[in-house]
């Protein structure tokens, strides 16, 4: 059997030394950015999603062993452990493997097959497996015994069958064959339940469905196990002959294993039904659980991996920057809440507008605005993308042309889990003494400055980027979740005299406690100097500055060094050159060229090797440098504010939302993304849409199709293709039937938009710019072994 460090490395691809170095660090208590950022010439420069998989695998293979030890132990009190079963088990390569071998020896109620044993029924059971030339009513005739509840010779003949049921049903090689067999040719069907037909409307097209279970995609098995669980569809496993008999290919399987052959002997047509009835009445239900079991665990790390995928893309978004800002959380009747954001993201005044319907105090609030604008200096304005959000951005607008002395952008941001994080606890004492809509209001204006800062605060969940997301396991979602969040703070840093706790709290070996206590310490005793005075906050340790002290930046401190990237540990190498150099430290960071001009090798030694030197180089040429790209801004067409305004063969720039197995969602402005279908994202073959883009792309879209009446909107990138020649309200094309309806279906949304998505339909043009705004709107393989 091979250990576990040699499997992981076979899987990921990298040398068993990398992994064993790696699991040690971690069994230290080491944090993934800690070992992929400095501590690579230990793992050989494993990167973070190396070290995530290496970690995923690490706990399942250890659970297994875990599962092994206790079922060899099992097997052995039983005195049942034969050299080949122990064998077997050591070699399982998976938990369904080891407990197929456990079956016959695991602890189970009474069955029908035990009872038959007791009466005595065994040696029939055997004679007629074994010799099927015996006649089965004349040989079951000596087992009737009325003592032994044997009434007659179908009784006989009934306990006999379940004896050979049993025996049948608990082969590890017969089970992992007809798992193959049914995940190889079965299908998954779907049917609507009667009289659910009005009920169930948005999974109408999964009312008569099917498609082979090797085949079906994460998006559409979702949305038939969710069709399921709300009682509207029928759900089952189907496998058909895949040749002229009507033998189901697993009772066929099961034959072949018990090595049962219809001759025409006697016993053939009872050996028969036995292999019917293991199918039909044990095996059947069984292996479509497992089956179906694997088809959702399958589809549910898949859209795991989407949503991660999106949410990184979201957090590592464009930062606007540290500039003033005013937010506006746009409403009708209860007004606009406006708030003005200082460049640090500090509130500094707060009022309420009502430009719209009913009171359309329309040039009061431009009035306002202008002087709020004109007291703070400020520079951009954040425009929540809820109700009434088109209007707002109007006025704004009509403020911009009015007094361009101004010299203000505006940008439109998601409000997806601003009401979250305005009813925090969190939120509460940030804001103690402000209503909740202000908080939401300056939340908005916050993800424009820092999304990273400001989205850290929300539950992931709670950003609208998922994909059924309430539909997979939470604990693997939320592990899968915060994952992607420590490996995005992390990877940018963070200022330590002005981050938040939710913020600190995701830095590498900082949980909340800590987080709380350079707060307060910070609150007490000033900003922090040095990154050594952090040892001196409560529960602040060796080991915490070890694995944190690297990501904690001290802008403007006693030493250059510390608002880099540069881990303290580290500061004698940067030492070393500038010694040898005969220049100061904040000299070389400022001297992109001399720095270049430095061979790592010739500082290299046993403690850091040329990873590091490298790593440390690079930090001195962009000291602190962010990883996220640079910000820019989409702009909206003036003209289209609604589904109605949009018309096909309309040229339009918009922010993509949400990528997806099946398409990219993009907000056009019109309070309801559109979907690119797979088929039109580029004019080259697509296999997966986040290959070609992600969330916060700025992209042109050519609106194909628009239906009104399902609130759904089919956009292109390919700018060449021709609209459909139909009118809006139409129903759409069902080429993508499936692909449409597992998105009406996996409307998981945390905002105020609720509508269902759109449908089909794709381009090439020049590579997107990434971007924030606009981007947090609402969104929305483990096979058989052979």
């Amino acid at each position: 059997m091979q250990n576990i460090n040699d499997l992981i490395a076979d899987e990921i691809n990298v040398k068993s030394a990398q992994v064993e170095a790696a699991i040690k660090l971690l069994d230290e208590g080491s944090t993934v950015p800690f070992i992929s950022r400095y501590r690579k010439e230990a793992t050989g420069g494993l990167t973070d999603t190396d070290l995530r998989t290496l970690e995923e695998r690490l706990y399942y293979l250890r659970e297994m062993a875990e599962r092994r030890t206790a079922i060899l132990k099992s097997i052995t009190e039983q005195e049942k452990l034969t050299p080949e079963l122990e064998k077997a088990i050591q070699e399982a390569d998976t938990k369904t493997r080891l407990e197929d071998l456990y079956l016959p020896y695991k602890p189970k109620r009474r069955t029908k097959g035990q009872t038959a044993k007791e009466a005595g029924l065994e040696p029939l059971a055997d004679l007629l497996f074994k010799d099927p030339s015996v006649d089965p009513a004349k040989e079951a005739e000596k087992y009737i015994n009325a003592e032994k509840k044997v009434a007659d010779v179908k009784a006989a003949l009934d306990g006999a069958k379940y004896i050979l049921m049993e025996r049948f049903c608990e082969n590890a090689e017969l089970l992992a064959e007809l798992r193959q067999e049914m995940w190889d040719h079965g299908q998954i069907t779907s049917l609507c339940q009667e009289g659910k037909e009005k009920e169930g409307a948005k999974f109408r097209d999964y009312f008569e469905f099917s498609e082979l279970v090797k085949k079906i995609p994460s998006h559409r098995s979702l949305a038939v196990f969710r069709g399921r669980k709300t009682g509207i569809l029928q759900v089952k496993l189907e496998i058909k002959a895949q040749d002229d008999s009507d033998t189901c290919p697993c009772q066929a399987l099961i034959a072949k294993h018990a090595q049962v052959e219809h001759q025409g002997r006697p016993a053939d047509d009872w050996l028969a039904e036995v292999v019917r009835w293991t199918w039909r009445v044990k095996l059947n239900a069984q292996i479509e659980n497992d089956i179906l079991k694997q088809i959702r665990e399958e589809a549910e790390l898949e859209a795991i991996r989407v949503f991660a995928k999106n949410l990184k893309d979201l957090l590592m978004a464009a930062p606007a920057g540290q500039r003033p800002t005013l937010a506006l959380d746009p409403g009708l009747r209860t007004g606009v809440k406006v708030v003005a954001l200082d460049p640090t993201g500090q509130l500094i005044s707060h009022d309420t507008i009502f430009p719209h319907a009913p009171k359309k105090k329309w040039d009061e609030s431009i009035q306002t605005l202008y002087q709020l604008c004109k007291k703070h200096n400020i520079e951009l304005v954040s425009i929540g993308n809820g109700t009434a959000s088109r209007e707002t951005d109007q006025l704004v607008s009509e403020l911009i042309k009015k007094h361009d002395d101004l010299n203000l952008q505006k940008i439109t941001v998601s409000e997806a889990g601003a009401s979250i994080y305005s009813a925090s606890e969190y939120a509460a004492r940030e804001f103690p003494d402000l209503d909740v809509s202000f908080r939401g209001a300056a939340s908005i204006g916050r993800r424009l400055q820092d999304p990273l800062a400001e989205l850290v605060k929300i539950e992931p969940k709670a950003i609208g980027v998922g994909q059924y997301q309430h539909d997979v396991s939470q604990v693997k979602l939320a592990r899968g979740l915060d994952s992607v969040v420590e490996d995005c703070v992390n990877a940018v840093g963070v200022d330590v005299n002005t981050a938040s706790i939710p913020l600190l709290s995701r830095i590498a070996g900082l949980n909340n406690t800590i987080a709380t206590n350079i707060v307060r310490f910070r609150d007490k005793n000033g900003l922090f100097k040095t990154r050594s005075a952090l040892k001196e906050v409560p529960r602040f340790g060796d080991r915490t500055f070890e694995q944190s002290a690297g990501f904690l930046r001290i802008v403007n401190g006693e030493s250059a060094l510390d608002s880099s990237g540069v881990h303290p540990e580290a500061y004698s190498v940067v030492e070393k050159i500038s010694s040898k150099s005969d220049r100061s430290i904040t000299a070389l960071m400022a001297d992109a060229e001399f720095l270049k001009s430095i061979k790592a090798e010739d500082y290299a030694d046993e403690q850091f090797g040329i990873p590091t030197i490298t790593d440390i180089l690079q930090e001195l040429e962009k000291p602190g440098r962010d990883p996220r790209p640079s910000f820019a801004a989409v702009k909206f067409d003036d003209n289209i504010h609604h589904v109605k305004d949009l018309k096909p063969g309309m040229l339009l720039e918009g922010v993509i939302t949400n990528v997806t197995n099946f398409g990219a969602f993009v907000d056009i402005g019109v309070h309801q993304d559109g979907l690119v279908h797979i088929s039109v994202i580029s004019d080259q073959f697509v296999k997966n849409p986040a290959d070609v883009v992600k969330t916060g792309d700025i992209v042109k879209v050519k609106v194909m199709e628009v239906d009104e009446d399902r609130n759904r909107i089919s956009l292109s990138m390919r700018l060449n293709d021709k609209p459909a020649n139909k009118s809006a309200g139409t129903r759409q094309n069902s080429s993508n039937r499936n692909d449409s309806s597992s998105n009406r279906a996996s409307n998981n949304r945390s905002s105020n938009h609720n509508a269902s998505r759109g449908q089909r339909s794709m381009g090439s043009q020049p590579a997107p710019k990434s971007t924030l705004a606009g981007a947090f709107a609402n969104a929305k393989k483990l096979k058989p072994k052979k």
